[in-house]
């Protein structure tokens, strides 16, 4: 299905006197900065004009209804979580190293012990198709390109199956456990059809959180649309044509799950509905028992949680608080990484997500303790500014960043830049919450 702006078809990036920044291939292990982008007499498009991802929002914000963009941008509450994950990196400074040889840096890692072209995957997203028509794919695709994974969520606006006919690269599944088990199941053995490489199990929402942003706006199931609702899609046609005449995107995941009295509730609140509250660390173990491949446990924040994961077994434990989406009031997720990284050692593989706007980002975090990180917005943002090109372009800003900010901190790949003490100014380093043994 057609994507808005860029998913029809991929932008003609050749235009007399342009180069399009180019970036290190994962397949021939080429590594170099993107060259500075050469302006013709034709100018440059807005993709090429975007050097970082608040360019790309702003782009997506111009190019989206405003009730949809607040949608995506949006957190829990008054936001006081999602500022945090944002302010925790910006607190957080680094002392490079020198006289060290970074010449060609090299982003190449292993991630569920399987290699990866850099440590960076995309989060799950749901509804994503509010933003661009094809998204999951177009993402998908984008992250394909790059060598890394993608998450496609269970609330995904496009079918398990589709999206693995339609993408040739590494995939794996989230699950968000339903009160009917018996579906929750089905979500399972599906995904192991579909042959998606892991199984992300979120376990950080038995209900959905309170957006108010939502609330106000009107993004509801069905899509209720007032005056203000309205006069945004007559300002913005070409959404209006590729994505609200086609109707309100669905769960496609869940076509089968028995219908409930939903008429009206928030995105938000119809998942919220769903989601069995019950679920424990039983369930986890029952769950275990019916993948037989890679598991991630995501939605982890407290030490003593992740301690207990470790002994388990699980293969990654992804640091998370839903991007501020959820419990407004909780810790940021960088702070949760180094707390958790203090408690478990190197020998938990530790993702995390929320905040991560800039390469450096990255670098901090692996810094700290991360096996990779994992974008949502970011490359949503690029989807509805551009469809493919426009995720392609998100991915390729943030590793041109990581890059540039491990030459310039004195590490030249990624196993150094946990082993050069980056991060150790007694201003700059949370104190370590460890926990209590566990009873």
């Amino acid at each position: 299905m057609p994507c808005s702006h860029a998913c029809a078809g991929r932008q003609d990036r050749r235009r007399a006197g342009q180069r399009v920044p180019s970036v290190r291939h994962h397949e021939t292990g080429r590594t170099h900065l993107s060259p500075p982008v050469r302006v013709g007499r034709h100018g440059m498009n807005r993709l090429e004009r975007a050097l970082s991802i608040s360019d790309l929002r702003e782009i997506a914000r111009k190019s989206l209804p405003g009730f949809i963009f607040e949608f995506i941008d949006g957190g829990a509450e008054d936001e006081i979580t999602l500022a945090r994950n944002r302010s925790a990196f910006e607190q957080t400074t680094l002392v490079p190293r020198v006289l060290n040889n970074v010449e060609n840096p090299d982003l190449h890692t292993t991630l569920i012990r399987l290699p990866s072209a850099a440590p960076l995957l995309i989060s799950p997203m749901g509804s994503c198709a509010l933003a661009c028509r094809g998204a999951d794919v177009a993402i998908a695709r984008a992250a394909a390109k790059r060598g890394i994974p993608y998450v496609l969520s269970s609330m995904a606006t496009t079918s398990m199956e589709e999206v693995r006919r339609s993408v040739d690269g590494r995939l794996w599944f989230q699950l968000y456990t339903l009160k009917d088990r018996a579906f929750t199941r089905s979500l399972v053995e599906r995904a192991k059809a579909a042959n998606f490489e892991a199984l992300v199990v979120t376990v950080d929402l038995p209900i959905g959180g309170k957006r108010e942003r939502d609330v106000r706006n009107g993004v509801r199931i069905p899509m209720r649309l007032g005056i203000p609702q309205a006069y945004q899609l007559l300002t913005h046609p070409r959404w209006a044509l590729q994505v609200a005449a086609r109707g309100t995107p669905q769960f496609e995941n869940l076509r089968g799950l028995g219908a409930s009295d939903d008429a009206g509730l928030t995105i938000a609140a119809k998942v919220g509905q769903m989601l069995d509250s019950r679920f424990d660390w039983e369930d986890l173990a029952r769950l275990r028992d019916l993948w037989d491949g890679p598991i991630v446990v995501k939605g982890v924040q407290h030490p003593r949680d992740a301690i207990r994961l470790s002994q388990v077994g699980v293969d990654a434990i992804w640091v998370s608080n839903h991007g501020g989406r959820q419990l407004d009031g909780a810790e940021s997720s960088f702070e949760s990484l180094r707390a958790i990284a203090a408690a478990v050692g190197s020998g938990t593989e530790l993702i995390i997500d929320s905040g991560i706007r800039r390469g450096v980002d990255l670098v901090k975090s692996v810094a700290v303790g991360a096996r990779a990180v994992a974008i949502g917005r970011p490359a949503l943002f690029g989807a509805a500014a551009g469809g493919h090109d426009g995720a392609l372009r998100a991915i390729d800003i943030l590793l041109d960043e990581a890059r540039r900010a491990m030459m310039l901190c004195g590490v030249k790949t990624i196993d150094s830049i946990s082993m050069s003490g980056l991060i150790t100014r007694a201003d700059a380093v949370r104190p370590s919450r460890l926990p209590e043994p566990l009873r």
